[in-house]
């Protein structure tokens, strides 16, 4: 029962901080927390999307000679459909926890920058629809997701396709540069006082090193297509061999951020199988502070493994033996991570609900994919099986295995607090095992018809070549794993109307984030917490009480719209810090970029100049003395 001091408090803040609903407030609000949703709801869009994608090439592929898609139709779904899955679904998902959890984790009420998060949300949305209107004119992009040169040059590929894929990237970039400067500034910064660096939710320590990485790694992609773009434009040779251009240097750029790409895409991943874990172990993590500096030393040396994706270019022999050192090198701390994870389990009391489940799940395919990665890091196997679709079955059993699997039991495990319902745990044990057994279903046999000799990137093929069974296989395991998708899809749905109350912390897990109710309110915690352990909830009880009880009536900073600021290593109190408020600005400077890229795109140069005029405008009203630079 709350005290009348604590009822009281709690309706100022909620006065303070509460953003009214509606569709205004869909458009100005510059809460985390629905920014998160947002983020989460729009890379799911862009999932199913990308599903119906890979559905269409299966269909494709699962007999010889089949004619449902010509040649152009197929690379541009199997181009979109990479495009998706990578830029536009599992990194935004991601991201829309950390922006969700992050805040809550470390017990904060808001972003570093609220209105910079806002921002990084619109753009994304808007570089989404950007690429997908490629679509409504026939032109989406069709060289893969890789878009090697001379291939993607104006001789080869003259209409819009690559245009869309070489602006509609850099327009993303800007979304995932600025969220990750906030994630790294929010981290350092608005940590509640007594949670140091060294007990850091290891789901906090992922996303950190993923934004260091983002920072870093994503220039090199975008050179590469401002380079390219200027290529096919206005006539510069980067690329162009006759002319003194290297198309080589358009691997080596894609690949110095490809390659920490990977990592980008699995370290939150890895950060969500940490937190999980502990909850249904019932028992703390074992090797905290190797599992931090495991994540962090993945980030750091998958910056130096991009070259193993050209081993078969014809590079000198001294330096593909450094990147194959270097990519066996990698599998030290993912060791590290795998060790870890298992001895907390072996050593626990572990409860297989659903989210356990999938994280079992991850664990068995992870193991499978890393195998595969090891031997790809041996160049005399590498060049014999480079380009075929022992390839393809790797890298999904990576990138799905890593982190689509994790993605599946943070949206069980976190869902609860997000709606403040639980979703039904017989359905989510059905939608597992349809989902594991169609993954593999559909991935293994790649591994067989690879090694057969089956090349990517085809749209059909003869029959008799010994393809057809294992290409038979893996349409039917797609469409078992869709089945399963589904079954997430109609359980998440109906927990909102009927599932049962979840309380504020249903698993009993040590974090943070459950000691607020589910949903937690606007303001987050009614006052922000002092952190001695790096496992709070199970060490500090009284931070059970804190939407109840009032220990230090200083914490509340119920006089305003703030919040406290502390030191980058000690999460020592430092200042009040004073948070902007709702905004159009935001969507207004993302709707002015928009117009700058169409602008671009179309060579309207009018459009280009009204976009730059609007986010110009945006820009100034965001830095008004009268307005909080958020």
């Amino acid at each position: 029962m709350a005290t009348p001091l604590a009822l009281r408090l709690s309706e100022r803040l909620e006065k303070t901080w509460e953003e009214p609903p509606g569709l205004g407030t869909w458009l100005d609000s510059v809460d985390h927390k629905k920014i998160g949703k947002h983020y989460i709801y729009t890379a799911f869009l862009f999932f199913t999307a990308g599903g119906i994608e890979a559905l269409i090439m299966r269909a494709q592929l699962a007999r010889p000679n089949e004619r449902l898609l010509n040649p152009e139709a197929y690379n541009q779904l199997f181009s979109m459909h990479g495009i998706t899955m990578i830029f536009f679904f599992v990194t935004p998902m991601l991201f829309g926890f950390g922006n969700y959890f992050v805040p809550l984790m470390i017990g904060a009420r808001d972003m570093a920058f609220p209105r910079l998060n806002a921002f990084g949300y619109w753009i994304f949305l808007f570089a989404g629809i950007f690429m997908y209107s490629s679509f409504l004119i026939g032109r989406a992009p069709d060289d893969g997701w890789f878009n090697y040169v001379p291939i993607a040059g104006a001789r080869f590929t003259p209409g819009l396709n690559i245009d869309y894929y070489t602006l509609g990237l850099a327009f993303l970039g800007i979304s995932t540069t600025v969220g990750s400067v906030n994630f790294i500034v929010t981290i350092f910064k608005l940590r509640a006082p007594g949670m140091s660096i060294a007990r850091l939710p290891l789901y906090v320590w992922a996303i950190l090193a993923t934004s260091f990485a983002v920072v870093f790694a994503l220039p090199s992609l975008t050179i590469a297509n401002v380079m390219l773009e200027l290529d096919r434009r206005a006539g510069f040779n980067f690329f162009e061999v006759a002319k003194g251009g290297d198309v080589v240097l358009w691997q080596h750029l894609f690949w110095i951020f490809g390659h920490p790409d990977v990592y980008i895409i699995f370290l939150p991943a890895v950060g969500i199988v940490s937190t999980i874990i502990p909850a249904f172990t019932r028992r703390r993590i074992i090797g905290y502070v190797w599992l931090a500096l495991a994540t962090m030393a993945t980030a750091i040396i998958g910056f130096g493994v991009w070259v193993h994706h050209m081993f078969a270019v014809g590079l000198p022999n001294l330096s593909m033996a450094f990147f194959s050192a270097a990519s066996m090198l990698i599998t030290i701390p993912s060791g590290v991570q795998i060790f870890a994870w298992i001895a907390t389990i072996i050593s626990g009391r572990p409860v297989f609900k659903t989210p356990m489940l999938f994280i079992m799940g991850f664990v068995f395919v992870f193991v499978m994919g890393g195998v595969t990665g090891v031997m790809f890091a041996s160049v005399p196997f590498d060049q014999q099986i480079t380009d075929s679709y022992f390839v393809v079955a790797h890298f999904h059993y990576v990138l799905f295995g890593g982190a689509v699997f994790p993605i599946f039991a943070a949206i069980h495990y976190w869902a609860p607090k997000m709606s403040g319902r639980m979703l039904h745990e017989g359905w989510g044990k059905v939608s597992f095992w349809l989902i594991f057994l169609g993954f593999n279903l559909t991935f293994f046999p790649m591994h067989i018809a690879g090694l057969l000799g089956m090349p990517r990137r085809i749209y059909t093929y003869h029959g008799g070549l010994g393809w057809d069974v294992w290409n038979l296989l893996s349409t039917i395991g797609g469409f078992v794993l869709a089945a399963g998708l589904l079954v997430v899809v109609l359980n998440f749905l109906w927990s909102l109307r009927a599932g049962a109350p979840a309380g504020s912390d249903p698993w009993g897990a040590p974090d943070l984030e459950w000691a607020t109710s589910s949903p937690p309110p606007h303001y987050n915690f009614l006052e922000i917490p002092t952190v001695r352990s790096n496992t709070p909830l199970w060490d500090q009880p009284e931070l059970r009480e804190m939407g109840r009880r009032v220990h230090d009536l200083q914490r509340t900073m119920a006089e305003g719209h703030v919040t406290i600021g502390t030191t980058v290593v000690d999460a020592e109190p430092e200042a009040i810090l004073p948070m902007p408020e709702s905004t159009f600005v935001p969507v207004v400077t993302a709707i002015g970029v928009t117009g700058i890229f169409v602008g671009f795109l179309t060579l309207i140069y009018p459009v280009i100049v009204i976009g730059g005029a609007i986010a110009i405008g945006g820009l100034q009203a965001w830095v008004r003395p009268k307005e909080i630079v958020g």
